[in-house]
């Protein structure tokens, strides 16, 4: 009988321990799901204050607040054609920069002819580093810059290792969607510190949140890209200059290739997605620049990083690394 009362006090003194510890862990964990709950409602009301309030404000008059022209990289396809085209349905002028030759005797043309505003256009192969920028220096010249959107960009023709990508395609990616972006805002920025106005965007790319296996060197030069974003962020605004990071998730280009195209509503067209990044513009310096870009983020930075992987190599179709023996 004393080895079971013995047993039953140890019983009882466990329980009560244990009792103990199950509140505190509920307690706990309301703290956390509150916690989370409340950052979701912020996160929310974030997303509806940045793309739902410039819907009902007056459209606003780019032109007077930062200049009459625009110029605007790999501008011939894509978000940078767009985007040029939105731009001049608010009355921009737009000099359009691109490497194809034919693309730009045609596109600067029917953007006038559609929106009524002067463009022009310069022919340039980022790819070919430094020796593009003097010309273009000069042909902006004597030209009141107001916008400047860094659109061009290369990427892997399909995603591969790093060490059996060709070099070729490393060098390209340098220049075009590091060298390019730079050199431009170090050609435009002198004007606009002159006259305290303008705009910057440069548009990265979603696996700044989201690393794309296989696609290291890409996913980095957009990391690089945004972070100089938010550099010059700092350094500029009080100059009265606007720099903004745009973060693009998946656009239906002729150049992307994720697996979300049937879902035009996560995957909008560049003339959708532009109408809605151009709204940005003075709202927001790091944007997705359409809701639900912004949405489809807020629900990935919830998400383990390991899964995130496994989705980064799903959108990729990479095949997963070799097991090592």
């Amino acid at each position: 009988m004393a080895a079971v009362d013995s047993f039953q006090l140890l019983y009882q003194q466990v329980a009560r321990s244990c009792h103990g510890h199950v509140e505190f862990l509920a307690v706990v964990g309301a703290w956390y799901t509150a916690r989370k709950g409340l950052s979701l409602l912020c996160e929310c009301y974030s997303v509806i204050r940045l793309h739902v309030t410039p819907r009902l404000l007056c459209r606003t008059d780019l032109v007077r607040q930062y200049g009459e022209w625009a110029v605007v990289t790999g501008a011939t396809d894509g978000i940078g054609k767009a985007y040029a085209e939105e731009l001049a349905s608010r009355g921009v002028n737009i000099i359009l920069i691109s490497r194809s030759r034919e693309k730009l005797q045609r596109v600067p043309d029917a953007i006038a002819g559609t929106y009524g505003v002067r463009t022009s256009f310069i022919e340039a192969d980022f790819s070919r580093g430094r020796e593009v920028y003097p010309p273009i220096k000069e042909a902006l010249r004597h030209v009141d810059v107001g916008i400047l959107v860094n659109n061009a960009g290369v990427c892997y023709e399909y995603p591969e290792y790093f060490t059996e990508a060709p070099e070729d395609i490393l060098w390209d990616i340098i220049n075009v969607n590091i060298a390019a972006a730079t050199m431009m805002v170090y050609i435009v920025l002198p004007g606009m510190v002159k006259k305290k106005k303008g705009a910057i965007v440069n548009v990265s790319s979603g696996c700044c949140h989201t690393p794309i296996p296989q696609m290291s060197l890409y996913s980095a030069s957009k990391v690089c890209l945004d972070g100089f974003s938010r550099e010059l962020e700092m350094e500029l605004s009080p100059k009265g200059i606007f720099v903004q990071s745009l973060i693009p998730g998946c656009v239906g280009t002729t150049t992307s290739h994720g697996v979300f195209h049937p879902f035009s509503l996560l995957v909008p067209s560049p003339e959708v997605y532009a109408h809605h990044a151009v709204r940005m513009l003075g709202v927001s310096t790091r944007t997705t620049g359409y809701w639900a870009h912004s949405m489809q983020l807020r629900v990935t930075q919830c998400v383990p990083g390991w899964l995130r992987r496994s989705v980064g190599r799903y959108i990729s179709r990479a095949p997963l690394p070799p097991a090592i023996p």
